[in-house]
């Protein structure tokens, strides 16, 4: 089977990696959506128009949106009326409710017949909702490692949620996106290390939603490394009486056979130069059974299983391809 890819956003850091893995993907051929001035961008591939004419007469098999929320919002409802599938890698459709997307977004949500649709593209969890889909939202990037390393354990009930779970995220540059900013500029980040959007990042609700934790009990602070990709997050917890040597064997029942998280020993843990330029997520953990305390890191790349490589492992599956095809 050969099947025809839209990419939207292709300009910008994810999207670029997106075009990438889908052109040495067996199965896919890559086809440049243009909805912004892409003036001085050069490409072989071919380019079509991000508007309902252009994209109908290119009988695309499938749709990716690197887009900014507000570009997903447009564009999603009129794509799914073409029949294509697609894949959403903004925020504009991970949230359940309007109210919700409201708070965290601050804007309004213009398409709240299709929070329902939208499948979660977390793939470890939800790999039987997305395989065949029409519509999945892909994970942001923070939630994804998050929850690939919570949620196990909030599932086995091994998480005393009266302590609360603190987790400390660090991400590079890339994870802002390529729109110049002063934040990320060179002379700000370089030599640098800096806390932001403490207390009101926009991905907390996708961990809250997908973990079961509620706010109350998740304290999450993200961090600007001086670094171009890679998200390490470092979380702390206590677990429940007597279960800290559980975790091993909770974690192994869970990932033993998944094609994209690595487990390390106990008292081994993982660093961001172990997953750049992969879609693996890798975990460990080291645990105190005398005081019940229990650090989890986990490290992912932000553009490739935080973003382009788990959107490509979604459409894997929506297309009925083998899952890991164009990322291994």
């Amino acid at each position: 089977m050969h099947f025809k890819v839209g990419v939207a956003g292709h300009t910008g850091y994810s999207g670029a990696e997106l075009v990438k893995i889908l052109g040495r993907h067996p199965s896919c051929e890559p086809v440049l959506l243009d909805h912004r001035e892409t003036e001085g961008i050069t490409s072989r591939l071919r380019r079509v128009a991000l508007e309902p004419g252009a994209v109908a007469a290119a009988q695309l098999d499938a749709v990716l949106l690197a887009t900014a929320p507000e570009v997903s919002l447009d564009t999603v409802p009129w794509l799914l009326k073409t029949g294509t599938r697609v894949v959403d890698l903004s925020g504009a459709f991970r949230l359940r409710t309007v109210e919700n997307y409201q708070r965290w977004y601050g804007a309004t949500h213009t398409s709240p017949e299709l929070l329902a649709l939208a499948i979660y593209g977390l793939p470890e969890f939800n790999r039987t909702q997305i395989a065949g889909a029409q519509f999945v939202s892909n994970p942001g990037c923070y939630p994804t490692a998050a929850n690939l390393a919570l949620r196990p354990l909030l599932q086995a009930n091994l998480v005393d949620k009266s302590h609360g779970v603190v987790c400390d995220a660090k991400s590079g540059v890339s994870g802002a996106g390529r729109k110049p900013s002063l934040k990320t500029s060179f002379c700000e980040v370089t030599g640098n290390f800096s806390a932001y959007s403490v207390l009101n990042h926009r991905h907390v609700p996708e961990v809250l939603q997908l973990s079961g934790l509620q706010e109350e009990e998740f304290s999450f602070t993200a961090h600007l490394l001086p670094i171009a990709r890679g998200i390490l997050e470092t979380i702390y917890l206590r677990a429940t009486t007597g279960n800290v040597n559980r975790i091993a064997e909770v974690f192994a029942a869970q990932y033993s056979s998944e094609p994209f998280v690595r487990l390390y020993q106990p008292g081994t843990l993982p660093d961001i130069h172990a997953v750049a330029h992969t879609n693996f997520c890798d975990i460990g953990f080291v645990a105190d059974p005398a005081n019940s305390r229990v650090v989890v890191v986990a490290a992912i790349d932000n553009l490739v299983k935080g973003a382009a490589g788990q959107a490509v492992q979604n459409l894997n599956l929506m297309l009925g391809l083998p899952e890991t095809e164009g990322l291994l």
